[in-house]
């Protein structure tokens, strides 16, 4: 009897525990409602969106929504207090920063993981397998348009043909990248190609042009690459020696594919902090990001990274949450 008295004893014990750990973890993932309202890079789309899909299932009352007009479209937004969060293919620039100062937008700059520039073509062109970057200067600069229009322009083995170019839009800051890694010059590029913010769009270009040559983010790469031909990009100037290098998880991050290898952003509107979803959004952003990056085909920060982002993170939090 005494036995039986201590067990049931022991039960109701164990039974309060549980009880009691299970309303602390109900506390700390309290139900929130509200929006969150993102914008900017169609390179980081696909990154903000995983993260958001899963934020949904945690906190479903909370409406996210990622748009994806490009970096510099979505700076314009940011920079007027109509989003929360600028997602961006590259740091924001003097002008930008200087729209969200006269709007009294102060904000937070955090990385979310690495990405390389892809340079592709079509699956069925058989005679392009590698390209240098003074190829690609030499394609792409201003003074190519018009004049640089077939492939053996480019190397004389390649056909006498004529070359369908197709890349970023000018508010992408895939386009600000990759004219500066290529042609010395932001924005600096010919403008005779099929340009788009919609990655999805140069994708299908590419895919149903046999004499097309475009570039993008990696991990539109990675969705399509059934439908495209990957090119490996040989710098001249790099000092690793190794030739033609394809971007991928390694070579990206230890930075030996060059120069086509950035970080990516996210940029928060301190303003945004007065409201627990917000806040609640991007701490599950930064925790996460480590994981999901890798899922959608982008390269995680290092363990030191994410802990530097999350440090920087929280002072901002502190500093500017009621």
């Amino acid at each position: 009897m005494r036995k039986l008295f201590f067990n049931s004893i022991f039960i109701i014990a164990v039974t309060l525990l549980i009880v009691s750990c299970g309303s602390k973890a109900g506390s700390k993932s309290e139900k929130l409602a509200g929006e969150v309202l993102i914008d900017g890079s169609s390179t980081v789309y696909p990154m903000s969106e995983a993260v958001a899909e899963e934020f949904r299932t945690v906190q479903p009352d909370v409406k996210v929504t990622v748009g994806e007009s490009g970096t510099g479209g979505g700076f314009k937004k940011f920079g007027r207090a109509e989003t929360d969060i600028n997602d961006a293919s590259r740091p924001i620039r003097p002008e930008e920063a200087e729209a969200c100062k006269a709007n009294n937008v102060a904000f937070l700059e955090l990385e979310v993981a690495y990405d390389g520039l892809a340079v592709m073509v079509n699956p069925k062109n058989t005679w392009a397998n590698d390209i240098k970057v003074s190829e690609l200067k030499k394609l792409w600069e201003p003074d190519a348009q018009g004049k640089i229009t077939k492939w053996n322009q480019i190397r004389p083995e390649w056909p006498d043909k004529e070359i369908h170019l197709f890349g970023a839009g000018t508010a992408s800051g895939t386009f600000d990248y990759f004219t500066e890694a290529i042609v010395g010059e932001a924005k600096s590029s010919r403008g005779d190609y099929t340009a788009s913010e919609d990655d999805n769009v140069l994708v299908q270009g590419i895919a149903s042009d046999e004499l097309a040559l475009g570039y993008f983010g990696l991990a539109y790469f990675e969705n399509n690459k059934d439908k495209l031909k990957l090119l490996p990009v040989d710098d001249e100037k790099a000092d690793n020696g190794d030739g033609p290098i394809l971007p991928n998880l390694e070579n990206v991050k230890n930075k030996t594919y060059s120069p086509l290898s950035r970080p990516l952003f996210i940029y928060v509107n301190s303003k945004s902090l007065e409201r627990k979803e917000v806040q609640t959004f991007v701490s599950f952003y930064i925790e996460n990001a480590s994981t999901l990056a890798a899922e959608v085909g982008y390269i995680p920060l290092n363990t030191a990274e994410y802990e530097a982002s999350k440090k920087r993170w929280s002072d901002f939090l502190s500093q500017h949450a009621n």
